[in-house]
């Protein structure tokens, strides 16, 4: 009999276990519950945040000189107020 090969869908979950802190746990946990949300749910998004925050700090943007230049432009340029 051939060996049947399951194959995961790449949005399947994995598993991920981490030791920390009870007083960390805690202070997710308060946290969690303030927003109406699982541990889980909290780490996961609270996580993933921070990952996406530090992959865009590292992104580079190649734009052609005309548009660097109008970007270094509108910085220098003189702030306008905003209306409210």
């Amino acid at each position: 009999m051939p060996a049947s090969h399951t194959t995961k869908s790449p949005d399947a979950s994995v598993p991920l276990n981490m030791r920390i802190k009870p007083s960390t746990r805690n202070l997710i946990d308060r946290a969690a519950e303030l927003l109406g949300k699982t541990r889980t749910d909290f780490m996961l998004e609270a996580s993933e945040r921070r990952a996406e925050e530090v992959m865009l700090d590292r992104t580079i943007f190649a734009v052609s000189p005309e548009i660097y230049a109008e970007y270094l432009a509108r910085l220098d340029a003189p702030a306008h107020p905003m209306s409210v």
